[in-house]
């Protein structure tokens, strides 16, 4: 059911087709789109935003975090993704596997696990509904 749930999602992508930004000017910037987003009824002042994260091979976001209300919980729909979130070993994920991030955390290691393959990731935040930005770069 979650499978088909997700695969939904993806679907929804590529007929709506709303980036919330799109970096594609090069292979080795991750594309991302806004998926869905919907207040939670019984939390109010919360919104669910789903997030597909598209790495090219080899491709990469930089290092950042998210707002401070953000919990999310993130699925490898295809491929593998190298993650690392605050001082924690960088670990693989392959398609079907998850991790989650905790309001504050930071996303040290995003990357496409593969040089030659594509890879695909749909993050789902739980977060303030005023919050508009969802990623920024952390300053060296």
């Amino acid at each position: 059911m979650l499978r088909s749930i997700i695969t939904g999602f993806a679907v929804a992508t590529v007929v709506l087709g709303a980036p919330v930004m799109s970096a594609t000017a090069s292979e080795n910037t991750a594309k991302v789109t806004l998926v869905y987003e919907h207040e939670l009824p019984n939390v109010p002042g919360k919104s669910i935003k789903g997030i597909l994260v598209e790495y090219g091979p080899g491709g990469s976001s930089e290092a950042h975090t998210h707002p401070t209300s953000a919990f999310i919980y993130a699925t490898v729909l295809e491929g593998s993704i190298r993650s690392q979130v605050n001082d924690g070993p960088v670990k693989v994920y392959h398609a079907g596997e998850n991790f989650s991030e905790m309001p504050g955390d930071r996303h040290g290691v995003s990357a496409n696990g593969s040089k030659t393959k594509p890879a695909k990731l749909l993050a789902v935040f739980v977060v303030d509904t005023k919050e508009k930005g969802l990623t920024f770069p952390i300053k060296k």
